[in-house]
């Protein structure tokens, strides 16, 4: 069995203030979601019956602001299946592995950190944030920490030691 190598998941996942992201940006690599998240409602169940707790569950993410994302790439089964587990997984006598999917689940979903920054999704300002207010993945180009670039000297020929 081959062992090590790149996963879709290995590394460090992607940081959206880097010089290589802001680039990426540039060209549409980051998607801004909307604070507000999902308006609507939320699409027909696709699974057999949905339980009491699994239709709660549905009704709240589709109110995220990820429910965007997976509208636009169709994701409404992936989204039920994670309801479902995620009931699951709320039970006290819930096995390990059930638990661990759940983890998974908010990866690939975007539903974690994580997840955010793999899927390179970022949630836009909330419209009512009181002013001055420093909101994360925004950074004030001022205040950025400088690079090994700008801290490079020019020193002319002949000066120096």
């Amino acid at each position: 069995m081959p062992r090590g190598g790149a996963r879709a998941v290995s590394g460090p996942p992607p940081d959206p203030n880097s010089l290589r992201s802001a680039k990426a940006a540039e060209r549409g690599g980051w998607k801004t979601l909307p604070a507000e998240g999902r308006a609507g409602e939320p699409p027909e169940w696709p699974l057999t019956e949905a339980t009491p707790r699994e239709a709660v569950l549905w009704e709240d993410l589709w109110s995220k602001p990820q429910a965007v994302a997976w509208e636009e790439m169709g994701q409404e089964l992936e989204v039920a299946l994670f309801a479902r587990t995620l009931a699951e997984a709320e039970r006290p006598e819930t096995r390990v592995d059930v638990k661990k999917m759940v983890r998974g689940y908010l990866d690939s979903l975007g539903l974690s950190v994580s997840g955010m920054l793999r899927n390179r999704w970022k949630i836009a300002p909330a419209t009512d944030a009181p002013a001055g207010e420093v909101l994360p993945l925004e950074v004030d180009p001022a205040r950025r920490r400088p690079s090994a670039r700008d801290r490079m000297k020019v020193v002319p020929s002949g000066e120096g030691a």
